[in-house]
């Protein structure tokens, strides 16, 4: 490899563990900002997202200079292909944080209540399928990255649940309506951060190994 690209691709790399490292502390805080009904956390994290738009944009722009300029070829190629799907999961993944962090603020509004789902332990899965994805980023490890499918399809069934629940609720107690749909658009970010962790860990063993697994490890395609 070139010294040019090389010195291009870490410079690269640091940047998107940077934006991961922002957007881990983000979903940590939403899903805090949740279970203790903390409206000032909730705002903190509505306020950070625009440096992770900034941050993603730069990292594109990084990506669609170094393939101009160096044109890299083999796991080089791979690496920014993979590191441009990266980043933007990893600002989806900044969304729907603050999507969390929106209904936080509205459920601090209420007295707390029982959740009509697991969420402490949906919250904790989510946040430890994000880890292991971002982990096996920092260490290019492929055998971090299939620890993540272990997680998915459990929270697709607490997800699967929680609507179940939210309904049989709602039925029984009409007045919460509002609490309650904001309990289930909290269950659904999360259920989509999973998604994301997954697709990370996917384009992780696709820069390493070259192989394309997208769908392997679900057992359905249909919720």
């Amino acid at each position: 490899m070139p010294k040019t690209l090389q010195k291009e691709i870490e410079k690269l790399k640091k940047r998107i563990l940077s934006l991961s490292a922002i957007v881990q502390q983000q979903l940590w805080s939403a899903v805090k900002a949740v279970d203790e009904r903390n409206p000032r956390l909730a705002d903190k994290v509505i306020e950070t997202d625009c440096e992770i738009d900034e941050m993603e944009v730069d990292i594109e722009e990084e990506c669609l200079k170094i393939l101009a300029l160096h044109q890299p070829v083999a796991i080089d190629l791979r690496f920014i292909i993979a590191v441009l799907k990266i980043n933007n999961d990893l600002e989806r993944i900044g969304d729907y944080a603050v999507n969390i962090a929106e209904r936080a603020k509205f459920l601090s509004m209420d007295q707390k209540t029982d959740y009509p789902f697991d969420f402490n332990k949906m919250a904790e899965k989510v946040q430890e399928m994000v880890k292991w994805s971002l982990d096996a980023l920092v260490n290019m490890d492929t055998n971090i990255a299939r620890k993540v499918f272990t997680h998915d399809n459990e929270v697709d069934d607490i997800n699967r649940q929680m609507y179940r629940n939210v309904q049989e609720a709602i039925r029984r107690n009409p007045d919460h309506l509002e609490h309650l749909i904001n309990l289930m658009g909290v269950s659904r970010n999360l259920e989509r951060v999973a998604d994301h962790a997954t697709n990370i860990s996917e384009d992780i063993i696709y820069m390493l190994e070259g192989e394309i697994i997208r769908h392997k490890y679900k057992s359905s395609c249909h919720i």
